[in-house]
C-alpha cells in the first residue's frame, strides 16, 4: 500500500512565506575616494565606498613589515624547527625553516626548492647561530610576539613583485580573463630578469610592455641598493626600510577604480603628484589638494565614524547588532537580532538580519584590519537555501577585501570561520593600549569582589598586635564597605573585634587598597579631628547601595560624609554641617549660604 503524504506537505505555493531577496553584493560603488590627511606626527588614510567609511589607515611610526634586515641568529631550535634571528628590534625575529632558501652550492638555483622539500629538511642543515642573514620582515611584532621574517626577498612595485634569487613567474589570480593572463605571462617570460622571480600584480591588467619593463627596472636598481646597503651595514642593522603608508597606498590601492585622491598636506600632494606622474600619469588628474580651512576628516564627517571604531557594538540600521570581541588567538563576531522583528516569518526576519551583519562584518573586518582567525555567530536558520543564500552573499561582499580570506561553511550551530591574512597589528591594536586596570580582560574586579579581599586580607592579620586597621581603598569600595546606614561597617568591626577606620583615595584604581594596624588610640588622634556641628566643605558624589540612591560627600582628605538631603548637587561643592560622627563615616546636612540647613527647608 502506497504511503500517503501528510497533508501540511501539500500547501499550495501561495501560502508559502516570500523568500528574503539577496542583493548583489560584488556591485561595484558609484564613487570611491581615498582621503589623506597628513601631519608631522601621524599619517592618516581612509578610503570612502559612495561616502561611507570602508577602510582606515593609520601610520605614527617606520613600517617594519616588508622591511629587509642585515641579521645574526641567535638560536635554532631543531624541536620547533625555527630559528631566532637578531635584526636589532626590541625582540628577535622568528624564522620557520620552510622559509629558508638553502644555500647548496650546487649548479641548482637554491629558490627552486619548494617549500615543501624545505620543511623535509632539517634546520641545522640550513642555519646555525652566528650567521648573518638577509631577511625580510612578513608580519610585525605583535603583543609578545616578535617579527615573522623570511630570506624570501620580494620587492613590491607598481605593477610587479620582483624576487631576487628566484627563478618563478607568476601572474595574479585576480586577473580572470584567460587572454590577457597569457599576454602578462609572454610579456613576464621576455621581461623577467636573470636569476629573479616575477609575480605579475593586478594593477598591470591592460599595462604595456614598456610600462612594465620600466616597473622591472626600477625594481633592479632598488635590489642593488639593498646589496650595497648589506656590504656596508654591519649587522643587526636595517639595509631597506619599505615605503610610508601614503606611498604604499599609492602604490597598492590607488588605481583605475579610484575617482579621487585627496591630500590636505601641500608638500605631500606634490611629492604624490611628481610620484604618480611617473608611475601612473593617466591617474595624476585625480590627485587633488585640499585646501578648506575645516579638517579633511571633519568635513567628510569621518571623525563620527572613527569615534566608533573601538565600540564592542556595532548597531545595524534594521535593528540588530554584532557584537566584536578580538582576543589573542581570534577575533569572536555575534549577530543579535535586537529590535528587528520583521513582517513576514521568524526564518525571513532572521535571514534579512543575517544577510544584512553579512555586509557589515565584511565592512568591519577592512575598516579595522582585523586578521588571523575570526569566528561569526550567525543566527541559527534551519533552511538550507537560507544557509546557501547568506554564504554566497558573504563570500561575493568578500571580494572587495584586498586581504586573502578563507572561508568555511555554516556550521550547525550557525558558527562561520574564516582567516584573514594577518601582516601586523589591527588598526584597534594600533591607536589603543591595554587598559592597565584590567589588562586586556575587558573586566574589572566588583566592589563586593574587592571589598571580600580587604575583609580577608583583615582577618588573616587579627594575629599582629594592635586594636584597629587603617583601609585605604577606591572611593566605590569604602561605600560597598559602609552598606546601608553604615550597618556593614559596624558589623565587620563587631566581627573582627577590631576598630575600622576607612578612607577614599581617589588616585586608586578598584583594585586596590592599603591596610595599616595601629590603634585606636593612634588613629583617633591622628585622623579624626571631627566634632559634632562642624561646618566641613565635601564634593558631592552621588551612589545607588542596594538600589537605594543617596548623595556623598567627600571630604578632601577622603572622609566619607552621608548627606541627609541634596540629590540635585551632584557634582558640586558644598558646606555641610556633621550631625553624626564614625570612625568611617559622618552622617550630615548640607548648608545653603544664607538660607539655613537644606533638610529643613
Amino acid at each position: 500500500m502506497k504511503k500517503k503524504t501528510p497533508s501540511r506537505a501539500r500547501k499550495a505555493p501561495t501560502q508559502r512565506a516570500p523568500r528574503t531577496r539577496v542583493a548583489p553584493a560584488t556591485a561595484r560603488p558609484n564613487v570611491i575616494e581615498i582621503l589623506v590627511n597628513s601631519t608631522s606626527r601621524e599619517t592618516r588614510i581612509a578610503v570612502l565606498e559612495d561616502k561611507k567609511l570602508m577602510e582606515y589607515r593609520v601610520e605614527r611610526e617606520e613600517r617594519v613589515v616588508g622591511s629587509i634586515f642585515k641579521g645574526i641568529v641567535q638560536n635554532v631550535l631543531p624541536g620547533m624547527d625555527a630559528a631566532f634571528v637578531d635584526i636589532g628590534l626590541e625582540r628577535n625575529a622568528f624564522l620557520y625553516v620552510g622559509d629558508i632558501i638553502p644555500d647548496d652550492g650546487g649548479d641548482s638555483s637554491p629558490a627552486s626548492v619548494r617549500r615543501s622539500e624545505l620543511r623535509r629538511r632539517k634546520i641545522k642543515e640550513l642555519i646555525k647561530p652566528g650567521q648573518e642573514l638577509m631577511v625580510q620582515v612578513t608580519k610585525g611584532p605583535r603583543g609578545t610576539k616578535g617579527a615573522r621574517v623570511t630570506t624570501r626577498i620580494s620587492l613590491p612595485g607598481r605593477y610587479v613583485v620582483l624576487m631576487p634569487e628566484g627563478n618563478h613567474l607568476g601572474v595574479s589570480r585576480k586577473i580572470e580573463d584567460r587572454k590577457e593572463r597569457e599576454r602578462l605571462r609572454k610579456i613576464g617570460e621576455k621581461l623577467m630578469p636573470t636569476g629573479f622571480g616575477l609575480v605579475m600584480r593586478t594593477e598591470c591588467e591592460g599595462r604595456t610592455e614598456a610600462e612594465l619593463r620600466a616597473d622591472i627596472l626600477f625594481l633592479q636598481q632598488l635590489w642593488g641598493q639593498v646589496l650595497e646597503g648589506a656590504k656596508r651595514f654591519r649587522a643587526p642593522a636595517v639595509v631597506h626600510r619599505d615605503q610610508t603608508l601614503l606611498y604604499r597606498t599609492i602604490r597598492d590601492v590607488f588605481g583605475d577604480e579610484i575617482d579621487r585622491l585627496v591630500i590636505d598636506d601641500p608638500e605631500e600632494y606634490e611629492k604624490v603628484s611628481l610620484v604618480a606622474g611617473m608611475v601612473a600619469p593617466k591617474l595624476k588628474d585625480k590627485i587633488t589638494l585640499y585646501d578648506k580651512d575645516e579638517p579633511i576628516f571633519d568635513h567628510y564627517n569621518i571623525e563620527k565614524d572613527l569615534d566608533t571604531l573601538l565600540e564592542h557594538k556595532v548597531n545595524l540600521k534594521t535593528g540588530g547588532s554584532l557584537i566584536i570581541d578580538q582576543m589573542e588567538a581570534l577575533t569572536a563576531i555575534d549577530i543579535n537580532t535586537g529590535k528587528q522583528v520583521g513582517t513576514t516569518s521568524l526564518s525571513d526576519t532572521i535571514l534579512r538580519t543575517n544577510i544584512e551583519a553579512a555586509d557589515e562584518v565584511c565592512r568591519q573586518l577592512r575598516l579595522r584590519d582585523m586578521g588571523g582567525i575570526i569566528v561569526i555567530d550567525f543566527i541559527d536558520m534551519e533552511d538550507a537555501n537560507d544557509k546557501k543564500k547568506l554564504m554566497d552573499h558573504f563570500t561575493k561582499a568578500l571580494e572587495r577585501d584586498r586581504a586573502r580570506t578563507r572561508v568555511g561553511r555554516v556550521s550547525s550551530l550557525g558558527l562561520v570561520e574564516i582567516t584573514r591574512k594577518r601582516t601586523g597589528e589591527s588598526v584597534t591594536e594600533l591607536i589603543t593600549s591595554l587598559c592597565p586596570t584590567c589588562e586586556g580582560r575587558g573586566r574589572i574586579p566588583s566592589t563586593d569582589t574587592v571589598s571580600l579581599w580587604i575583609e580577608r586580607a583583615m582577618r588573616r592579620r587579627l594575629h599582629e598586635a594592635g586594636n584597629a586597621f587603617f583601609v585605604e581603598c577606591h572611593p566605590a569600595v569604602v561605600e560597598n564597605l559602609i552598606g546601608a546606614d553604615g550597618e556593614a561597617i559596624e558589623e565587620l568591626e563587631h566581627e573582627l573585634k577590631r576598630g575600622l577606620y576607612l578612607r577614599a583615595n581617589f588616585d586608586f584604581e578598584i583594585d586596590e587598597f592599603e591596610i595599616i594596624e595601629g590603634s585606636i588610640e593612634q588613629f583617633d588622634k591622628k585622623i579624626m579631628g571631627f566634632r559634632r556641628a562642624q561646618v566641613l566643605e565635601c564634593n558631592v558624589r552621588t551612589a545607588t547601595a542596594e538600589g537605594v540612591f543617596k548623595s556623598i560627600g567627600w571630604t578632601d582628605d577622603g572622609y566619607y560624609v552621608e548627606l541627609l538631603d541634596g540629590h540635585d548637587l551632584a557634582g558640586q561643592r558644598v558646606k555641610v554641617v556633621l550631625q553624626d560622627i564614625r570612625r568611617s563615616f559622618a552622617v550630615a546636612d548640607v548648608v545653603i549660604p544664607g538660607k539655613g540647613l537644606l533638610s529643613e527647608r
